[in-house]
């Protein structure tokens, strides 16, 4: 049985901290003390780094068009016997990934008053 302690609950509240994220009324947004840890990240140099930096970003990759594009030269240094090579477009990958992190937009439902169009992958 699943019950609430009034003491622990809060009403009525303009925003709400959520599992990384900030809902409120004007959409999802990624919380803020989240950008300030990745606008910190150094450049990777080993492939563990990578794969804890890949998976915060894959995390938040709902607000990153292109995602899978993006992050492609990062995700090939993490395969099996693939050397170690930080190449300029690992750099850029990774520069793109912190730039579209720390200006991601604010996911709303749309206006059904207001034109809008729908985007879709039909490979899901």
């Amino acid at each position: 049985q699943l019950y609430a302690k009034l003491s622990k609950c809060e009403f009525v509240m303009e925003e709400v901290k959520f599992l990384g994220h900030v809902i409120s009324a004007e959409g999802i947004a990624v919380d803020p003390t989240k950008v300030e840890s990745v606008l910190q990240w150094e450049r990777p140099r080993t492939v563990t780094d990578i794969r804890s930096f890949v998976g915060l970003a894959g995390y938040y990759r709902r607000f990153i068009e292109g995602f899978s594009k993006i992050v492609a030269p990062l995700t090939q240094l993490t395969r099996k016997e693939q050397p170690f090579i930080w190449t300029d477009a690992c750099e850029r990958s990774f520069d793109e990934l912190k730039r579209r992190l720390t200006t991601s937009p604010v996911l709303v439902l749309p206006d059904s008053g207001k034109p809008f169009d729908v985007y879709c992958d039909a490979s899901h």
